[in-house]
């Protein structure tokens, strides 16, 4: 899917392309790419002579192949964007090529951060100028939702500590405890790094000397946002340490009521040693060895002797 993006107004007006003719008859400042098949990938390449990234370099992790200055002199930057779902958080790689005014991006799937900005340039007059400032104004909104994401995990470990820090943390609450801070863990990381391929991302349009003095302070600004956000990821981790290490503790505690009640039980097991210790002698005056059924008197006695402490503890969950 292809929609081009025109000003109108100082709004940006939205505009689907359904085939090669809608190329040729808008003047776009960004298009973004969706996901797009070949023959749209052809579109592209004959409408402006761009070839569009290859999805299998989405992943690189150098500097070099994220954000460089390609061979037509275009801008090519890889960044990824957080979606922060309940069931699922991850990083979706972009591909950007700022070329002759305009931004071209493309991605696999559509993104709560691009969705924003749509919204927003199409209800804000002046809020887009050029194509640079769309670039700048993802970036920001990226930096925005990610915020928002940082709350939402500060809640979460919130919750969690309520239920940590209560009087008896049983082990099947303690395991929901380790899952809860796991996933926690994960998208905090998530959001740390994405925040760190934004900062590369916006160093390394400042040193190509492209921006006005207006977009130059607010890519500032966007920076200083990351700055902080990335001090309170630190934090965040720290809150996630401390939880994993109390439940850790818990676990350990419940543990050794375990172990010591074994070892109170095991008292309890000499009772069939006792047993045997005493029909395994062999004296002549023994009342039981003229019953008749002595013998499976006292191995009955004997099982029963063990299975009723093997009975109590699957009783309690402790053989589980």
């Amino acid at each position: 899917m292809i929609n081009a993006f025109e000003l109108q107004t100082g709004r940006l007006r939205q505009i689907p392309i359904e085939d090669q003719a809608d190329l040729e008859h808008v003047k776009p400042i960004w298009i973004d790419f969706d996901d797009p098949t070949d023959e749209e990938r052809q579109w592209a390449k004959d409408q402006f002579n761009l070839t569009l990234p290859d999805e299998d370099d989405f992943g690189d992790i150098e500097a070099s192949a994220r954000c460089f200055e390609d061979a037509t002199g275009a801008l090519q930057i890889r960044s990824d964007f957080l979606i922060d779902k309940a069931d699922e958080s991850r990083n979706v790689p972009v591909a950007f090529v700022l070329r002759q005014d305009i931004l071209f991006s493309l991605h696999e799937e559509d993104l709560p951060v691009f969705r924003l900005l749509r919204m927003r340039a199409r209800h804000q007059p002046g809020y887009i100028e050029d194509s640079r400032e769309v670039l700048l104004e993802l970036y920001a909104t990226d930096a925005e939702y990610s915020a928002d994401a940082l709350e939402g995990v500060y809640a979460a470990l919130e919750e969690i500590s309520g239920r940590v820090l209560k009087a008896h943390l049983t082990d099947e609450a303690a395991a929901e405890v380790l899952s809860s801070v796991a996933r926690e863990e994960d998208l905090n990381g998530r959001i740390r790094r994405n925040l760190m391929d934004t900062r590369r991302a916006i160093s390394f349009l400042m040193r190509r000397r492209l921006l006005t003095v207006e977009q130059v302070e607010d890519a500032r600004q966007i920076l200083r946002d990351i700055e902080s956000l990335d001090g309170h990821t630190s934090f965040l981790f720290e809150k996630i340490n401390f939880l994993l290490d109390a439940t850790v503790g818990f676990i350990n505690i419940n543990q050794n009521k375990v172990i010591k009640l074994f070892s109170v039980v095991s008292v309890a097991l000499l009772p069939p040693t006792l047993i045997a210790s005493i029909y395994g002698m062999n004296f002549e005056v023994m009342p039981e060895l003229k019953w008749f059924l002595g013998y499976p008197f006292a191995l009955g006695l004997m099982v029963a002797s063990v299975i009723a402490p093997f009975w109590f503890f699957r009783k309690k969950g402790w053989l589980k």
